[in-house]
């Protein structure tokens, strides 16, 4: 790949360094302009591999992509011999594609580029020399910083898939004509497994003039199992009683595993490793069993209708038990209990019943029973015969139906004795497509980590429901229109997208009989989603966690019903504030009344779908909830519903900073500790997050607001840790403590929160010689400062502080400051730093397992973290132990988090403190 990649980008570069002298030649630089021209010639690049400049595109065959390079410019480090190039205009559809085409179901996975081209200002590489953090590697991974996206459609609608990948010309961008020479005029390829791969390949071929190229089953489908279980976080789940569990996979202690594959026929497979994997046993009962003598016993059309007969059913009219055996009573020596099944269909026998005599629900069942079961045991005995620890199932007969995997775990669960458990894919009707996808040479996914991969539900999700569907829509009018039709005519719209009910619970109380009234309950109730997985090269682990394979980042478990529901109505009960505030930071247009509504009518559809199925979209915590109300604002171009009020708390704050600061200046070192840390927690009232904050808003200023909650400052505080905090940082009469070398402060709000708490307590540590690091969001969320606004605050903040501004300077947060005061460049070198980074994300919370490389490379030197804001230190974090010191300061703006959390009252507050674990 080195070699190609390499080739593209001296193309890219002579390009580059065409249009140079093409303007040079304009301006009348004539000697520059041969010199360069010269150059270019000898570096050996020949007509043949240039295109003119005029074209500005590098010409493959007529059926591959072609780069826009229009515009094209290095970014970064001009000296490294491979720098990244940034195309401005390469159009986000130039995408890669890969396809399982089944009997039933087609399923695509595809990539598409979307890279976040953030402004490499001064202040961004002033903090990345000095972190030590360069470009990378990037260039070497052809998919990073794109997205995969999963699609199915019925092969039945074969023709609507071909218009699909027509639409987003998907047959144009394989990887290998991307980054292979290639012979001109020779046809693209795509990738595919499956049956279809051969019977359809003519239609392929007819239709977008590319080729299949057929990938064994067997290998895609391992491969995608692999990468599933290693990259996504809560891909693995059991399920019993319909209940899921979701189940962390440790990558390291992956192998080796059974995979049971059930489809017509049955396939078990022990992986080993990557590639290494035997089929070990099977059988030819399976879903084809199910489906066949479930047609001839039921007349049923579908493989769907015949499992929507199963929930209605009662297989006891059917089945001898147990009990019918022993007079309704166990057979406690052996421990089988009435309700056993001891024979399928034994009841039968003895009845002078024909086959229209019983009821085509208890048939379904009590077949959907016996092949479940039979598979179950089947695939235990052979965990069992190779000594593996975990059985995954996966194929066309489960296809996410609740009452397919609560059998299969039921059988394993019994003939284990309870010593294993069943788990289930999230993504499993994928796995052969995704399989496929790796297949090409250069896919890149191997080099991923489980970090950088991000799961978005975009706004379709809560419509289809798991069911199958077409494309998701990309256009924004699209999106609004759609959920204009939506509104007006229910759930019946069915264009553009086909969409279904809400989808509601399993209703399954027991094994034996189902709870399920029939009715309204659908074969794929229990469905999970299937999101769009984002892959961001730029995330890591922050690695001062003290085991990040325990750590756990909400505080608030959602699976408690009565949790989730309070939680969905606080939010919904904002939903009217936020999308005011939306609205109006765009100048209150009609387009952005339009898109506000659109944006109301798609959150609150996520809400009342994860309200009848919480984890349709994988495991759900309070930060999830949030970030994706955040996205959600995001998908209808929201970028800042709080700019102008942020911009507005700012200029108030800044105002009365210096009469603050000689406040302060004026205290005993004791006395001024425990100000700052007063001054904390009163400024962090400022939430619009949080009702009774918003509340307050409407009875004074934020000036007034804010020494009102100084006022209120008593200790002791409901977790009161500051004396500890106290002796860490000044140490005692007998004990000088050492200083800490840097601290990193996860800042919350605008306002007062960031200029009258967090930056007057920065400045104390830089005082006592403790470089700082401003850690704030990398995109806006609520009233929350970003990492791009802080220069701009704190650069205000230095004009009435000569210790913030040194500090600034020498840590590149002033840079245009830092060049142009040279006469104190000397005194700035040898000052403290003060520096800022982004988190990594966009939401009131953070997840510490995906924080910026920027912050992980900060993090390396720290031994002091100031986590502080309910999202930060209370709604995550609360019970996050790391390696160096923590602080977590926060006011509790919730009655029931206050009630439930720290056995308090609203407005109680915390200064929790813990030395290094």
């Amino acid at each position: 790949m080195a070699g190609s990649v390499e080739k593209e980008q001296q193309q890219v570069l002579g390009i580059i360094e065409e249009e140079k002298l093409q303007k040079q030649e304009s301006e009348g630089n004539n000697n520059n302009n041969s010199k360069t021209r010269t150059q270019l010639e000898s570096s050996g690049e020949g007509e043949r591999d240039m295109v003119s400049a005029a074209g500005n595109s590098i010409h493959r065959s007529g059926s591959r992509p072609q780069l826009d390079v229009s515009k094209a410019e290095i970014q970064g480090n001009v000296e490294e011999k491979y720098p990244t190039i940034l195309l401005p205009n390469q159009s986000d559809d130039l995408s890669h594609l890969a396809l399982d085409i089944g009997g039933s179901l087609i399923k695509l996975v595809y990539f598409s580029r979307h890279e976040d081209q953030s402004t490499d200002d001064k202040r961004k590489r002033s903090v990345k020399e000095r972190l030590g953090l360069s470009n990378g590697n990037r260039r070497s991974y052809p998919i990073l910083g794109g997205r995969l996206h999963f699609v199915k459609f019925e092969t039945r609608k074969i023709n609507e898939c071909l218009d699909f990948i027509h639409s987003k010309q998907l047959h144009c961008g394989g990887l290998e004509s991307r980054y292979s020479d290639g012979v001109n005029g020779q046809n693209s390829i795509i990738k595919a497994t499956g049956g279809g791969a051969y019977k359809y390949a003519d239609l392929f071929k007819e239709r977008l003039g590319v080729s299949l190229d057929k990938e064994d089953e067997m290998d895609c489908l391992v491969a995608g199992a692999n990468f599933l279980l290693k990259a996504i976080r809560h891909e693995a789940f059991t399920h019993m009683e319909g209940r899921k569990e979701f189940v962390q996979i440790d990558p390291n202690d992956l192998f080796p595993y059974l995979l049971v594959n059930i489809g017509s026929g049955v396939s078990m497979i022990k992986v080993d490793g990557d590639g290494k994997f035997e089929r070990v046993s099977g059988t030819n009962v399976g879903g084809g069993t199910y489906w066949g003598l479930g047609r001839l016993l039921t007349k049923c059309k579908s493989f769907d209708e015949l499992l929507e007969l199963s929930q209605k059913g009662d297989n006891r009219t059917m089945d001898m038990l147990v009990g019918d055996i022993y007079g309704g009573l166990d057979y406690s020596k052996i421990g089988l209990s009435a309700s056993t099944i001891a024979s399928s269909f034994g009841k039968t026998i003895s009845e002078k019943k024909e086959l229209e005599d019983y009821r085509p629900e208890d048939i379904s069942l009590s077949l959907l029973r016996m092949i479940s079961y039979n598979i179950g045991q089947i695939a235990y005995l052979n965990a069992l015969r190779f000594r593996l620890k975990r059985i995954f199932f996966g194929g066309f007969f489960i296809r996410g139906h609740a009452y397919t995997m609560d059998t299969i775990s039921f059988a394993v669960h019994f003939w284990s004795n309870g010593e294993a458990q069943a788990m289930f894919l999230r993504h499993e009707g994928f796995l052969g497509a995704l399989g496929a996808f790796m297949s090409y040479e250069k896919h890149g996914l191997d080099d991923l980590m489980v970090h950088q991969l991000v799961e978005r539900f975009p706004m379709g999700a809560p419509y289809t429901g798991g069911k199958i569907h077409g494309p998701p829509l990309g256009d924004l009018n699209e999106k609004i229109s759609w959920m204009e039709k939506f509104l007006q005519k229910g759930t019946e719209i069915t264009a553009p997208v086909p969409t279904t009910p809400l989808a509601g619970t399993t209703g399954l109380g027991g094994f034996e009989v189902p709870l399920s009234k029939g009715g309204t309950l659908r074969s794929d109730a229990s469905a999970l989603n299937v999101g769009v997985l984002h892959l961001v090269p730029t995330l890591d682990v922050f690695p001062l966690l003290a085991d990040p394979k325990l750590y756990e980042p909400n505080t608030i478990d959602l699976s408690d019903h009565s949790e989730l529901e309070y939680w969905f109505t606080i939010l919904s009960e904002h939903l009217p504030d936020l999308v005011d505030k939306a609205v109006a930071s765009e100048g209150g247009t009609d387009d952005a009344k339009r898109r506000g509504d659109a944006f109301a009518r798609a959150f609150s559809a996520h809400l009342a779908r994860l309200m009848a199925e919480p984890s349709a979209y994988g495991k759900l915590g309070l930060a999830n909830l949030l970030e994706m109300r955040e996205e959600c604002l995001r998908e209808f171009q929201f970028v800042d519903a709080y700019r102008s009020i942020k911009q507005r708390e700012n200029e108030a704050s800044l105002a009365v900073l210096p009469d603050l600061l000689v406040e302060l200046d004026s205290m005993d070192e004791e006395t001024r500790l425990l100000t700052l840390i007063e001054g904390v927690l009163a400024a962090n009232i400022f939430d619009w997050g949080s009702r009774a904050c918003v509340d307050l808003y409407h009875k004074g200023t934020i000036i007034e607001i804010y020494r009102m909650s100084r006022n209120k400052m008593r200790r002791p505080w409901r977790v009161d840790d500051f004396d500890v905090f106290k002796e860490t940082m000044l140490g005692t009469r007998d004990k000088k403590m050492p200083r800490h070398k840097r601290a990193l402060l996860f800042v919350d709000n605008s306002g007062a929160d960031i200029v009258l708490g967090m930056l007057p307590l920065a400045r104390e540590l830089l005082r006592r010689g403790t470089e700082v690091v401003l850690v704030a969001n990398s995109l806006p969320a609520l009233n929350d400062v970003t990492a791009m606004e802080l220069p701009d605050i704190v650069a205000e903040a230095a004009k009435h502080c000569d210790i913030l501004r040194r500090a600034a300077e020498a840590g590149g947060l002033l840079v245009d400051a830092m060049i142009n005061t040279s006469d104190s460049t000397k005194e700035n070198s040898s000052s403290v730093p003060l520096m800022g980074v982004e988190n990594g994300c966009g939401s009131p919370c953070i997840d510490l397992r995906q924080v910026s490389s920027e912050l992980a490379a900060a993090a390396k030197d720290a031994d002091l973290i100031i986590l502080e804001g309910m999202g930060r230190a209370l709604h995550t974090n609360l019970n996050a132990r790391f390696k160096c010191d923590a602080l977590k300061l926060a006011m509790v703006k919730n009655q029931r988090l206050a009630e439930k959390l720290i056995k308090g009252n609203i407005y109680d507050c915390i200064c929790k403190y813990e030395p290094a674990s």
